[in-house]
């Protein structure tokens, strides 16, 4: 059984309506989502709950639509771990090691990265396969920065007894002898 999940966050159609490089982002995903499968890989989605909106708010962008044997989970804030199953879920899995991807790279993204390095889990970060909200014209930074900028940092982080990994998802490998 692989050590490893594939983590989907936020991917959901509000909040990516005004993301940097959507459809790319979402294509990418939803390739690594397919191959994570065929390796017998979970595939993990969060979705953020809102207050008081319409339910199609919380369902995963189509492009990514879970599948029976997928795990969803509802969230409340940034962290996924927090006040969720997921730590019992990728217990009950034996998962060592994440690969995360998803909306928004300076929110969510970054919360649960950090906090999955806090919990003990190793980190694939997907370069290309988490994004954020645009910004207006001349603001800086720019979403693109923004997403370099995690990339960057992610990439030179340490914490103690934890790998981290920073790769395109081209690049990401499921199987024992895998690259990122």
């Amino acid at each position: 059984m692989p050590d490893t999940a594939l983590l989907v966050i936020d991917m959901q159609p509000a909040l990516l309506k005004d993301a940097y490089d959507a459809e790319a982002c979402l294509g990418r995903v939803a390739e690594l989502s397919d191959r994570a499968r065929a390796a017998g890989v979970p595939v993990v989605y969060l979705r953020q709950r809102f207050d008081q909106v319409p339910p199609e708010w919380l369902e995963v962008h189509p492009a990514l639509t879970p599948r029976p044997g997928d795990v969803v989970l509802d969230k409340d804030s940034a962290d996924s771990f927090l006040g969720t199953a997921l730590g019992e879920v990728l217990a009950e899995l034996a998962v060592h090691r994440l690969v995360v991807t998803g909306y928004a790279s300076d929110f969510c993204v970054d919360s649960t990265s950090r906090s999955a390095l806090s919990h003990g889990y190793d980190l694939v970060l997907v370069a290309d396969g988490h994004t954020t909200t645009e910004r207006p014209a001349g603001a800086q930074p720019t979403a693109a920065q923004i997403v370099a900028h995690h990339n960057e940092i992610f990439s030179v982080i340490q914490y103690v007894g934890r790998s981290v990994t920073v790769a395109p998802a081209a690049e990401i490998r499921f199987d024992t002898s895998r690259v990122g």
